[in-house]
């Protein structure tokens, strides 16, 4: 594996491709769609998720490719990932995530640093956000365990369908939130509206955790004792990596 310097640059780069497409795609679907929202998000959704795949098949094998602090801790708790590496990852995915937004700014002539003004208010909007985090980090898990190939499929599935069918359209991700709060284009949040987001993200992937926990031990306790042992055999392997 490579040492705790390589796989946060990874994690940063990452992150930063990740928010190039998500707000440069957003202000070339709004100026592209003459008004028409729904073509706008339609442009964005597309971006993002083809962005993801290719983002988590590149930087997979080097840091695991979370580009996500949600997916981070939660692989903490789990004990996939040590703490203290933890927050040189979170770090690296926040500090990517804004160079990001500039990057777009940049490719598209906006000014570099823009406050955004997109009101994602309320209770519907939060809950939205708490869904769509649940949903990520509890398909990123069971498929890592079950089916480590389909990851970068799986989960980019899951957020091109939540940008469609939560009200918040499915930021599930602390990091891009803060980012897309220095942006005052199509993919921005206003700064206002941050908090209730990362704490609905942060209860989303908390719950994620421990249901997820929940049904493998409980998968386990039925399994037979062959499988049993082939699963902790397969725990250990990731641990001693």
């Amino acid at each position: 594996m490579p040492d705790l310097a390589r796989r946060s640059a990874s994690e940063a780069i990452g992150s930063a491709l990740l928010l190039a497409a998500v707000v440069g795609s957003g202000i070339m679907g709004e100026r592209l769609a003459a008004g028409n929202v729904a073509i706008a998000l339609l442009a964005n959704t597309l971006a993002t998720g083809a962005a993801l795949v290719a983002l988590s098949l590149t930087f997979g094998p080097i840091s695991g490719a979370h580009l996500n602090p949600a997916v981070t801790l939660a692989e903490a708790v789990r004990a996939q990932i040590a703490w203290r590496d933890s927050a040189a990852y979170v770090s690296a995915q926040i500090l990517g995530a804004f160079a990001g937004v500039l990057c777009a700014h940049l490719m598209f002539g906006e000014p570099l640093v823009s406050t955004s003004t997109h009101a994602r208010s309320g209770m519907t909007q939060a809950f939205s956000e708490g869904v769509a985090t649940f949903g990520l980090v509890l398909v990123l898990l069971a498929c890592s365990r079950h089916r480590p190939a389909a990851v970068p499929f799986a989960v980019s599935a899951w957020i091109v369908a939540a940008y469609w069918f939560t009200a918040s359209t499915s930021f599930a991700n602390p990091a891009v939130t803060l980012a897309r709060a220095a942006t005052d284009t199509f993919a921005g949040i206003r700064p206002a509206d941050v908090p209730a987001f990362v704490a609905a993200q942060a209860t989303g992937a908390a719950l994620a955790t421990g249901v997820f926990g929940w049904l493998v031990q409980d998968a386990t306790r039925c399994a037979p004792e062959g499988t049993r042992d082939a699963e902790r055999a397969q725990d250990s392997r990731r641990l001693a990596s």
